[in-house]
């Protein structure tokens, strides 16, 4: 999973994809204002992301080189990412991970796991090619934040047996969403899975309010690959949380002489402007931004929010079912409904909607909360209003 932070009423920050092609425009002057922020708590360093852990030397040593003497390399690496009684990879969303973190924790989202699969691979000596997946618009949110998730995979071809000639074999394909396979997927440098990375973490950091954090992380994360219009997009969100709008104002420009008809940056740059007082400035980006998106994202989510609030059960449920028709896998929405239309007596049709927001959920944390939900129903068949207060 790929993050990129977007306009709302209040901040917002999206991880966001960059298209395949874009002028390769300098970064303007005065970009980084480090004076701005304490120095973080960690050291930020690029080569660590997919260095390779003693006990994933181990691993290939114990386990995946042995099955290679009759499967092949890439065949023994992709029985023991996928069989479940192998090396038990669960996707969760919480965080992104190093590649080290990912196979200690035996969990990470999609670039997480796809940073830990290429470190494996490539010390098989595999070749491996990242890839963009283009997918449709999945968003998702931290409270004011809200993070459009983009997503990645990779693809091991035979291994390389001198400079010049590779082994026999197939390239194979590594999705941790196989449903997610797309034929528009085109490959990206490992520059850019690494400023991925560390705009994801610049992202996570804001969202925990270690603002200085997520300024190192986006700062390196722009310098690994300047293109990347995501990293300047959270940049600027992080220069907003900061108060500093003329910084952030600079770096959403840049985005937008690049992209300009990125809603994300757009939107960003509409609290900056009103942030500055710059009323008619603002006033027309976002008319034009209301024409590229006529519907804000979670539009009706905090609309069925505030009629859950005023315990106007009917109007919750269709603003939640317009955001369905939008995005129909998440999670929060599916729960919420279901929070209606139990207080609506439709208790089949809460029970839905909480198995498929428990079945859609992306973290450990989420998965309990709707099984424990779930389960309260079955036995009870009791409203759910009480079971959570609605938050905006």
């Amino acid at each position: 999973m790929v993050r990129l932070l977007s306009f709302i009423s209040t901040f917002i920050a999206a991880l966001m994809l960059s298209a395949c092609a874009t002028p390769q425009l300098a970064l303007p002057t005065g970009l980084f204002n480090d004076a701005l922020f304490a120095a973080p708590g960690q050291r930020i360093d690029a080569a660590q992301v997919m260095a390779l852990t003693p006990a994933m030397r181990r691993y290939l040593d114990d386990e995946v080189r042995p099955l290679a003497r009759t499967k092949g390399l890439q065949q023994a690496l992709m029985e023991q990412l996928y069989t479940k009684n192998k090396l038990r990879l669960e996707y969760d969303a919480a965080m992104t991970r190093s590649a080290g973190e990912a196979f200690d924790a035996r969990a990470g989202n999609c670039l997480s796991l796809v940073i830990m699969t290429a470190a494996l691979a490539k010390e098989l000596g595999l070749e491996v090619t990242f890839q963009n997946v283009p997918v449709d618009d999945a968003w998702e949110r931290s409270g004011n934040l809200h993070f459009l998730v983009g997503h990645v995979n990779l693809v091991l071809g035979p291994r390389l047996l001198s400079q010049a000639h590779w082994s026999s074999g197939e390239r194979v394909v590594v999705d941790f969403q196989p449903n997610a396979i797309s034929k528009r997927a085109y490959a990206i440098t490992t520059e850019r899975v690494l400023a991925m990375y560390m705009n994801n973490k610049a992202a996570e950091s804001l969202a925990a309010m270690h603002i200085d954090e997520a300024y190192a992380w986006a700062r390196a994360a722009v310098l690994q690959d300047a293109q990347f219009m995501a990293s300047l997009n959270t940049l600027g969100v992080i220069y907003q949380r900061r108060g500093a709008m003329v910084e952030a104002e600079r770096a959403l420009r840049h985005v937008l002489m690049v992209e300009p008809r990125n809603v994300h940056a757009m939107g960003n740059l509409v609290l900056a402007l009103q942030r500055q007082g710059r009323e008619a400035e603002s006033l027309a980006l976002a008319s034009e931004l209301r024409r590229l998106q006529p519907v804000a994202p979670f539009e009706d989510f905090k609309a069925g929010m505030t009629a859950l609030q005023a315990r106007d059960f009917r109007s919750a449920r269709r603003s939640f079912e317009r955001e369905l028709a939008r995005s129909p896998d998440y999670h929060e929405s599916h729960f919420w409904l279901a929070v209606a239309l139990a207080q609506l007596g439709d208790t089949a049709g809460a029970r839905k909607h909480l198995q498929t927001a428990l079945d859609n959920s992306t973290t450990r944390e989420q998965g309990a909360l709707y099984a424990g939900k779930l389960q309260r129903l079955k036995a009870q068949i009791a409203p759910l209003a009480e079971a959570a207060s609605p938050r905006l």
